[in-house]
């Protein structure tokens, strides 16, 4: 390893230079420049430590050629460390999201690709990053404090909870044993990962071992996936790679399971983008149970602000918890028993308690109680709320799992059960959205090539409501109670706005497809004949947007049909005057 200073200094060295102090010694292939690879993952890794004077500090932030705002600076001191009322002795692993600072701008090679592939649940996030800790507290005679207490924290646009958690636990205890050169090689064998591709197995080394990870893609069929069983082959001498089931989704049955009663409602809670807080011992708890709790409508995207890991250090603090107006749709997580008087205004309020403590089946039915009688700082373990669910309460789901903890069902078939619950819930909820948009899309034999390319018609809400009684969410499911109902709540949520407008997006580059597909077989040198040069020369520099913005947004059309259009440009622009035709050559 080479000191850190160097590894800084080379990171603002000519593209050459890149094989002289990479460890591995391997050249990239041309174009990419050193760390364009490391950034389609990560954007950096941070080292937070505790200083007397100062308090929470940043000790080093890697690659060096990263800069982070004084504010996002500040935010992730706080973060990085549980409260102390949390208690945490040893190892500490939990998340955290912050905004990003306004005006950053994000990484030019974004592979815009992966946005079109990915299911949206796992697109990067533009306005925050997560930060995925993991902190060390232990007893230092060494230390003026008598502790030795440090967090490495990756800091990331993509919410892969379950890859970033393992790897922050392979390079953190690695770097507090043995320092930076540790940190410096595994962000260079980052930097050799191909990134991330939608539908791949990846295997990615790092420090001398291999994750291999399969990556999601929209195309994915919806039923949950099937409960990995390894076998490690113990005679091949090359280190049989640490398979992840998971690229992202944390343990649903282990993170709800103190509040299973209540799960259809939080379900409700959660679609309709309520304000909920929860309360829990530690940061890991509580960041595990708030992320379990916006992937509950998987594959619907949870689309408010969510804060796994949140504390009164948090810049947006203020603006979270004032009194003078109503809570915003934000899901919280805090340990801190501060916030039990605080946020006791909150509508929907989720105490778990230490997950260990739960554990027979009988002891386990929290009560949903009203928020008022939060008051106490050491509220019960249950659900705080006045809400009242839309829907029937499915008591057959409930049985299975309560079976499953009595009869000691391992906890992957659980989370399995209740995964695919949800997901059939969701299913159930968003198929006859799907099924009226369907329904608003031109017909193919609309698109001309004499027109503009047509659009989806408008989503009419009541238009909508009215499907509902005969084609509504009971073709498939049994769940009986007011579907319009939670329908007119959900129209007025931002997952609402966030999955007609990906809808939309959807629908209209289909159309623009089909549109340069009529074109590509209309006789254009036919329409040409005869019409004025300013409508011909129209015609070249529409045709071109049309094929620059196809190429821009990866639309899914045929090489042959953007071929043939260049041909028909080519034919139109000969057809011209020189002097036009210099022009449209030129410009």
């Amino acid at each position: 390893g080479l000191n850190m200073a160097a590894a800084r200094e080379s990171d603002r060295a000519p593209e050459s230079s890149f094989s002289t102090h990479d460890p591995t010694g391997r050249v990239p292939q041309s174009p990419t420049l050193p760390w364009d690879r490391f950034s389609n993952w990560l954007h950096c890794i941070c080292v937070v430590t505790f200083d007397l004077e100062l308090g929470q500090a940043m000790e080093l932030v890697y690659p060096g050629h990263i800069k982070l705002s004084d504010k996002e600076k500040m935010n992730i001191c706080y973060l990085s460390f549980p409260d102390s009322n949390s208690g945490c002795m040893g190892d500490t692993q939990f998340c955290f999201r912050i905004r990003q600072s306004p005006g950053r701008k994000a990484p030019s090679h974004t592979d815009t690709q992966w946005e079109k592939d990915a299911p949206v649940y796992l697109q990067r996030d533009h306005a925050h990053y997560y930060g995925y800790v993991y902190f060390r507290q232990v007893k230092d005679k060494s230390s003026r404090r008598g502790y030795f207490q440090k967090s490495l924290v990756l800091i990331t646009r993509l919410p892969f909870n379950n890859l970033f958690n393992f790897l922050a636990e392979i390079i953190a205890p690695e770097y507090f044993d043995n320092g930076e050169p540790c940190l410096e090689a595994a962000c260079h064998d980052i930097d050799q990962w191909p990134g991330p591709q939608p539908g791949e197995t990846l295997s990615l080394p790092v420090m001398g071992m291999v994750i291999q990870v399969r990556i999601p893609s929209k195309q994915d069929k919806l039923a949950t996936t099937p409960v990995q069983v390894i076998h490690q082959q113990l005679t091949s001498p090359i280190p049989a790679p640490y398979v992840l089931p998971s690229l992202h989704e944390v343990d649903i049955f282990k993170c709800l399971h103190p509040v299973l009663p209540h799960i259809q409602m939080l379900w409700e809670l959660v679609v309709t983008t309520e304000p909920i807080i929860v309360m829990a011992p530690s940061p890991t708890v509580c960041s595990e149970t708030v992320l379990a709790l916006t992937n509950m409508i998987s594959p619907l995207k949870f689309c408010c602000d969510f804060r796994p890991y949140f504390t009164i250090h948090d810049s947006e603090f203020k603006e979270y918890t004032t009194k003078t107006q109503a809570p915003p749709p934000v899901v919280l997580g805090v340990t801190n028993p501060f916030f039990a008087k605080t946020l006791q205004h909150w509508p929907h309020i989720i105490r778990i308690g230490e997950m260990g403590n739960i554990v027979a089946p009988g002891k386990q039915v929290l009560k949903a109680k009203k928020s008022s009688s939060l008051k106490t700082i050491d509220a019960k373990p249950g659900v705080y709320t006045t809400y009242k669910p839309f829907l029937n309460r499915d008591k057959n789901i409930l049985k299975r799992l309560q079976k499953g903890i009595a009869s000691r069902r391992p906890n992957e078939v659980q989370t399995a059960m209740l995964k695919r619950y949800l997901l059939e819930l969701t299913q159930s909820f968003m198929i006859p959205l799907e099924r009226y948009v369907t329904s608003l899309m031109p017909l193919q034999r609309n698109v001309s090539p004499w027109k503009q390319a047509p659009r989806l018609k408008p989503f009419e809400p009541e238009e909508f409501l009215k499907t509902v009684e005969h084609s509504g969410p009971q073709l498939t499911s049994g769940l009986r109670g007011d579907w319009e109902g939670l329908y007119r709540r959900f129209f007025r949520s931002s997952n609402f706005e966030g999955w007609l407008r990906a809808r939309q997006q959807e629908v209209d580059d289909k159309l623009q497809a089909l549109h340069l597909e009529a074109l590509c077989d209309a006789d254009l040198s036919l329409w040409i004949q005869g019409r004025p040069e300013v409508e011909v020369v129209d015609l070249v520099l529409k045709l071109r947007e049309k094929m620059d913005f196809a190429a821009a947004n990866k639309l899914c059309v045929k090489e042959e049909v953007l071929e043939r259009l260049a041909l028909h440009m080519d034919g139109i622009i000969r057809a011209l005057p020189e002097d036009l035709r210099t022009i449209l050559k030129s410009s």
